[in-house]
């Protein structure tokens, strides 16, 4: 454990020691007009702990800048560069709509049609509204159906198979009432120009796009990159606030929301594209009325505290604002291990990208910003100290509720139930199932791939808790609680998996087992309870029955566990109690007001 500690002191020291060069493609000298910008960086990069950072920075037609500073693998020692590939998570946003904007310029799509017009499976919660709904609405987040990423997070389903969800979701807003962020429609689209084009979104991103703007190394396939002379790892601060290397994130059905993974050379290409009205290299890749279309906001998304930015709003694919004078049009993206920055300034005619190697880093909005104010000749203004200084004052406050407890916390209660009796599956139409499975001293819970270990709260209210950095907090301060059906078990859980909305509500499946005649046969023989009254459980046509002397036959109806009640008499119930050995020698009879221990005879 010790070496392992000392390995890791070594790799944040050489984080602060990393050289800023790096191989590109750019110019190697730096343009007067960013003079003190490398600087500037650097001191951004090791104030805020990350790893490393590769920028891009096009004027006109032209890269004026590309390099990268500190490193894409710590242990090793590998430098960033500005050829590195790395994720860009919801910057690839404006892939999903320069395609959808092709389609409109072939008269294959429309923005203002409904999309049950080429999707006719596609439903909401609100059935007016998925009728409604219009490719535009999809683009701009203005569909009244709050994020719901729980849903989609590390799930392994097909884009069909989430759009069969969305029915199921409950909408917060009403269609078009206001700006709701949401990744599962923006999978919708991918899906839509799926249906439209013939092809799956990543072959025509990379036919339409990627290959004309020779984006030869960009792609959307972790192994892939893997495979690549020059990427990046990624990494997430640890508990302790230093960076430690996480897993890789693949996206696949949800590509269309985030799944690019490029550099910031290759996206100089794009840049140029944008600023320079669908035109590259003398091909005409997108029309400029396309690009004037996609520089269109259609729903505000806001105001902003900093006097600096005004007219917030969203276009399809792009965060649209007014920079200190100066129309902006950007779009962050973020994943695990990895933050990016995507910007261009029409007017200006500049753009830039940022991409960072560590997850949720502000760092990409300080530097873009840094780059921005010296091309357009501003006085520079520090993000990253203000911030700084800020971060200072929130973990101040935070030791001083060091509980930072997700809501008013009963002391003094247990559970109602020994912990065996939560264990389950518990199921919901969009969300899937939530599995509750034991671990050493308690119980654990997971949802579509994510988990976390489960600490008790108050009454059968329980907290998740990630287990480290490494783990997903897709769970993590999660609270869960129980809900008892009317015989007093454990039916169902809820969670705040959506704030927006109610609590998501799980029901309880039906144990398989029970209805296992393999299993069900283990069950049967002749009991003895209250002295010398006996009765049988037999098995017919795969289901229990209860026989006793002078008594008609009951069908067993299984509940849960090892619990079946005894149909057509309300109250009464056997529920079978296994042995260390695996058998069932003993089972516990209830009826209405008492109950009595039974015994295999």
């Amino acid at each position: 454990m010790a070496s392992k500690h000392l390995a890791w002191a070594l790799s944040l020291a050489l984080i602060g020691a990393a050289p800023s060069g790096t191989k590109a493609s750019a110019p190697t000298t730096v343009p007067s007009a960013l003079a003190g910008f490398e600087q500037d960086v650097e001191k951004i990069r090791q104030d805020w702990q990350v790893p490393g950072v590769a920028v891009v920075i096009v004027q006109g037609d032209q890269t004026l800048y590309a390099k990268g500073f500190g490193w894409r693998d710590v242990a090793r020692r590998l430098p960033m560069t500005a050829d590195t590939l790395m994720p860009i998570g919801s910057a690839s946003k404006a892939f999903t709509t320069a395609l959808m904007a092709g389609l409109v310029e072939e008269g294959k799509l429309a923005w203002d049609q409904p999309v049950q017009r080429w999707l006719p499976e596609f439903k909401l919660h609100d059935r007016v509204a998925g009728e409604r709904l219009t490719p535009l609405d999809l683009v701009t987040h203005r569909s009244g159906l709050p994020r719901h990423d729980a849903l989609w997070y590390n799930a392994q389903r097909s884009r069909q198979d989430l759009l069969h969800r969305l029915q199921y979701l409950e909408p917060s807003k009403d269609l078009r009432a206001a700006f709701q962020y949401n990744n599962l429609l923006f999978m919708v689209a991918g899906h839509l120009t799926e249906r439209v084009s013939g092809q799956s979104w990543e072959t025509h991103v990379t036919q339409r796009l990627l290959q004309p703007l020779g984006m030869r190394r960009s792609n959307f396939s972790v192994e892939q990159t893997r495979e690549d002379a020059d990427f990046s790892q990624p990494y997430r601060l640890a508990k302790n606030g230093e960076p430690q290397q996480v897993a890789f994130r693949a996206l696949d059905a949800m590509n269309p929301a985030g799944g690019l993974i490029t550099s910031a050379n290759e996206l100089a290409a794009w840049l140029r594209l944008h600023l320079n009205k669908g035109r590259f290299e003398g091909r005409q890749v997108l029309s400029a009325a396309s690009i004037s279309a996609l520089q269109q906001a259609h729903i505000s998304t806001g105001a902003e505290s900093s006097p600096d930015v005004i007219e917030r709003g969203y276009t399809p694919g792009w965060f649209s604002d007014v920079y200190r004078g100066h129309l902006r049009l950007h779009h962050g993206g973020k994943i695990d291990g990895f933050s990016a920055m995507v910007m261009w300034l029409p007017q200006a005619g500049v753009g830039l990208a940022v991409l960072t190697n560590l997850e949720g880093s502000p760092v990409r909005d300080f530097i873009a910003r840094n780059a921005i104010d010296r091309l357009l000749k501003l006085e520079v203004r520090d993000g990253s100290a203000r911030a700084l200084q800020a971060r200072v004052a929130q973990k101040s406050e935070m030791k001083k509720d060091s509980s930072q407890a997700p809501g008013v916390r009963k002391v003094g209660t247990q559970a109602s139930h020994p912990l065996s009796a939560y264990l389950g599956d518990y199921e919901h139409p969009a969300y899937g199932t939530v599995s509750i499975t034991e671990r050493a001293g308690g119980l654990r819970m997971s949802l579509n791939g994510n988990g976390a270990n489960l600490v008790h709260w108050h009454h059968d209210s329980f907290v998740g808790e990630s287990a480290d950095a490494a783990e997903d907090a897709v769970l993590a301060r999660q609270r869960l609680q129980f809900l008892t059906d009317r015989d007093g078990e454990p039916g169902a859980l809820q969670m705040a998996l959506e704030p927006a909305v109610k609590d998501i509500v799980f029901q309880r499946k039906k144990e398989t087992h029970l209805r296992d005649p393999a299993f069900l046969k283990k069950l049967t023989g002749t009991f003895v309870f209250d002295g010398q009254r006996e009765f049988s459980i037999g098995l017919q046509d795969d289901a229990l029955y209860a026989e006793m002397a002078g008594r008609p036959r009951y069908v067993l109806q299984p509940v849960r566990g090892y619990r079946f009640e005894l149909q057509g008499l309300s109250g009464f119930s056997i529920e079978f109690k296994p042995g260390k050995d695996g058998l069932f020698n003993q089972a516990e009879v209830a009826r209405p007001g008492s109950s009595s221990l039974a015994t295999r005879k």
